[in-house]
């Protein structure tokens, strides 16, 4: 827990800092399309949204974001390249966006800025680890439990149907597991 208080701190302390422009996007909509070079930070103000990636003209949802989540691509973030990734509203969402210049200046610029920024980068490659491990799991109940106990309130602000693919099983394989 105290990790989660420290990524608070940051997030409170980027805030006013380097988001300085607030963007909403209407359910659905496109913040970022595949193939595109985005390094923006997004830090969700209010509403929901699904990192994506497209393969064999399938999604596949790799992340989910709500109220208080930085997202970002990655990839993009870090070496300006193009990324596969798409990042699209599931509801009415409103965004600060954060440009990599002056999230970077913000970094550097005193020592516990870059100490807490790290905290983020070892979060964020703790979610990625916990996500790896429950897709080796085979079995649908299983990955169902783990990001249950992980993230009970997820299931109560995403639609199901997002959380389903996000966890690649079925809606109706969802709807079972999570009835029993």
């Amino acid at each position: 827990m105290k990790r989660k208080a420290e990524i608070t701190v940051l997030k409170d302390l980027i805030t006013p800092a380097v988001f300085k422009k607030v963007l909403t996007f209407k359910r659905n909509e496109l913040i970022k399309n595949s193939g595109t070079v985005d390094s923006k930070i997004y830090f969700i103000k209010k509403g929901s949204l699904k990192v994506s990636i497209f393969q064999q003209n399938a999604e596949q949802i790799i992340r989910l974001g709500y109220t208080g989540d930085l997202i970002v691509a990655i990839d993009s973030f870090f070496d300006n390249s193009n990324s596969d990734f798409v990042i699209q509203t599931i509801k009415k969402t409103e965004v600060l966006v954060a440009e990599k210049e002056d999230f970077m200046h913000f970094v550097h610029s005193c020592p516990e800025h870059t100490l807490l920024y790290i905290k983020i980068l070892e979060e964020l490659v703790k979610q990625q680890l916990d996500r790896e491990q429950d897709l080796l799991h085979d079995s649908p109940k299983i990955r169902y439990e783990r990001v249950f106990e992980r993230t009970p309130f997820l299931f109560q602000i995403i639609p199901n149907k997002y959380i389903a693919n996000y966890l690649r099983m079925t809606p109706e394989t969802f709807s079972r597991i999570s009835k029993s």
